[in-house]
């Protein structure tokens, strides 16, 4: 008898009883909860080395230590919420969002601040586990839309959340954004407890514990070296060890995923060209997409004496970059519909040249409130087309035992694409100064170099994505569990 195809309606069948809207509006609720811990830390950067009394390099791991277990806990969930259930995972990621977020409200210093944001970190993996219970729980016909939404949820949540951020840290105590983040993260693990089903699909196992721990040594080393290079310098012997170190570790990791049984990744799914090309147009889009978050608030505080500095407030940043997040909402049912009616290849292709086409416009439009405001909802547009039909893409040549893993090896390439931009820019906007009172801020040939290197990363997104299959591929009639004797969440408890 031949086997469901992933995306067959079979494989949706166990959600069908439930209220597929409920399902949805809890799981990209959750999103965006997560979204809005990574914005909460923004407002407080240049005051967080007097809040925590320490230097501006020591509080510099207050972010750099989320983005660390962001990307070591998001394959390591996914790959569980495959074989132990997703909503397990779910729930116990929403709990170390709490957990970190109290913590965090607890915090006056910042030995206790970094741990607090490293648990917060560790929720990372909620986005891909929300697209993998989709694809269980829903209906064919509900499927694409709301994994649209899911996807975008990371950039929705990050641009809604930031003057929503901002405002809380100039007219009250900042421990209130921590209170407020815990509490929003107890609502969503209420309401996923409550209305979200554990998912049938299920493979049970033996975990990989010696592939998480090669990937998470892997990415800690390059994301280290990626995040810190600026200030260690690209040539020192500690930034060129930890590269070193990186390429080492993933080569040994890779040669072990391809000889166990049941590894963290499956590197022979990972590698099919559909997979493998999403992938990389992810990492590319990832640095994209973040070249705005870095360009636009900057434009916006500089003081009007530089003579492209608009001289507003924090507050104002947030307005500016609110819009993008709106926009990425509307644009999943687009997304979806193109992605039904045309192919997820074609909303790919047709988000990046909307990303494109918004630098563009930026290079000329840096003067007014409004002009950056249209930058940003014409780029969050392109973001919004693009993710929406990345899981699309992932899921027709992943089969269903995969999901989860799948959905956060693709999140992860867009993080590892964000980190690159943050260095990309940073080394840009440091070689292009001009003098300013008695020191130096970027010029504003640099502001339009990073928008340009936006452009053209977009630009590479559309190349890469124009060598995908037209269709999904043939391996949407791979087994739907990648074990002969797939188990169900009954036998796997």
């Amino acid at each position: 008898m031949q086997p469901s195809p992933p995306n067959a309606p079979e494989a949706n069948t166990p959600g069908r009883g439930r209220a597929p809207g409920a399902l949805v509006g809890v799981l990209a609720f959750s999103g965006i909860v997560v979204a809005l811990m990574q914005t909460i830390v923004i407002p407080l950067i240049p005051e967080l080395p007097r809040m925590l009394d320490a230097t501006p390099s020591d509080t510099a791991w207050a972010i750099t230590a989320t983005l660390l277990a962001g990307a070591v806990a998001t394959p390591v969930m996914g790959r569980l919420g495959d074989m132990y259930g997703k909503r397990r995972m779910l729930l116990i990621s929403l709990s170390l969002l709490v957990a970190g977020s109290v913590l965090g409200a607890l915090s006056d210093t910042l030995v206790p601040m970094i741990i607090a944001r490293t648990l917060q970190g560790l929720a990372a993996g909620v986005i891909p586990l929300g697209i993998s219970i989709m694809r269980d729980e829903l209906p064919a016909e509900r499927l694409g839309s709301a994994t649209a939404l899911m996807s975008a949820s990371l950039g929705v949540g990050g641009a809604l959340g930031l003057p929503l951020a901002a405002a809380v840290a100039e007219r009250t105590d900042w421990h209130v954004l921590f209170w407020g983040a815990a509490g929003m993260g107890v609502i969503a693990a209420g309401l996923v407890f409550r209305l979200v089903p554990e998912s049938e699909v299920t493979t049970g196992g033996r975990f990989d514990l010696l592939g998480a721990l090669g990937l998470s040594a892997a990415l800690v080393c390059l994301l280290l070296a990626i995040s810190k290079g600026g200030d260690w310098g690209w040539g020192t012997p500690l930034t060129l060890g930890l590269l070193a170190v990186a390429a080492v570790v993933l080569a040994l990791w890779a040669l072990w995923e391809l000889r166990v049984a049941r590894p963290l990744v499956d590197l022979r799914t990972a590698t099919r060209r559909q997979v493998l090309l999403t992938n990389i147009a992810s990492a590319v889009f990832g640095f994209a997409m973040f070249a705005m978050s870095l360009v636009l608030p900057q434009l916006v505080q500089l003081p009007e004496e530089t003579g492209y500095g608009l001289g507003q407030s924090m507050v104002m940043v947030g307005l500016v970059l609110g819009p993008s997040g709106l926009v990425m909402m509307a644009m999943a049912p687009v997304s979806a519909h193109i992605s039904r009616t045309r192919g997820p290849k074609v909303t790919l292709m047709t988000g990046a040249v909307v990303v494109a086409a918004g630098y563009g416009m930026s290079l000329g439009l840096m003067s007014e409130i409004w002009h950056l405001v249209l930058v940003s909802a014409v780029i969050g547009a392109g973001i919004g087309l693009a993710y929406g039909s990345m899981p699309a893409l992932i899921m027709s040549a992943t089969p269903v035992s995969e999901t989860a893993a799948a959905n956060s090896l693709n999140t992860l390439m867009r993080a590892i694409g964000t980190s690159c931009a943050s260095a990309v820019a940073g080394v840009v906007l440091a070689q292009m100064t001009m003098d300013f009172g008695a020191g130096t801020v970027p010029s504003q040939d640099g502001f339009r170099v990073v928008m340009a290197i936006g452009a053209g990363a977009a630009l590479v997104a559309f190349a890469v994505a124009a060598f995908l299959p037209g269709r999904p591929s043939a391996a949407s009639s791979a087994p739907v569990s990648a074990d002969p004797a797939p188990a169900t969440a009954a036998a796997a408890r």
